[in-house]
């Protein structure tokens, strides 16, 4: 059985992939912060992070985050459109990790519309969209980490 090997590193990789983990890191920090849990567990008492009980605080850094990570997405879809897409395949592994993304975006843009005045979700439909914007972004971080550990990365060279 032939070995696919993950393409060399191309140029912009070492830039993004750096603000895309970070960008990760803070969605999740934010995001599993908007449960009081650094305050209840004195989280919040380390110095340096007493910003971590302040609910508004992450909640406005999750938002901004969640922009962020919208335009990394659109400049990688162009990026990869355009120059990429005739040198290399998204692996399965990065079509895995699009899919969970898609439905971290989506399920969040439901969240942002709940938190609108004017926008009634039923207590089920709320429910279900908080929990399961929960259980994608686990799936994405336990992904992350089996794909970390075997290596598996985002593109694969075409055969041509």
């Amino acid at each position: 059985m032939k070995s696919v090997k993950t393409p060399k590193k191309y140029t912009e990789q070492k830039f993004i992939k750096p603000v895309y983990l970070f960008l990760l890191f803070m969605m999740g920090l934010t995001g599993f912060g908007q449960m009081p849990i650094f305050k209840r567990y004195y989280i919040s008492d380390i110095p340096g992070l007493g910003w971590t009980a302040e609910f508004y605080i992450k909640h406005y850094l999750h938002y901004l985050g969640a922009i962020i990570l919208f335009f990394l997405f659109a400049y990688l879809i162009v990026v990869y459109f355009g120059l990429m897409r005739k040198s290399y395949a998204l692996s399965n592994a990065a079509l895995i990790r699009i899919v969970l993304l898609v439905a971290i975006v989506v399920t969040g843009i439901f969240r942002v519309l709940k938190n609108m005045p004017d926008v009634v979700f039923s207590p089920g439909f709320t429910m279900f969209i908080d929990i399961s914007h929960l259980v994608f972004m686990i799936l994405l971080i336990c992904c992350g980490v089996v794909f970390g550990i075997t290596r598996k990365g985002w593109f694969v060279s075409r055969v041509v």
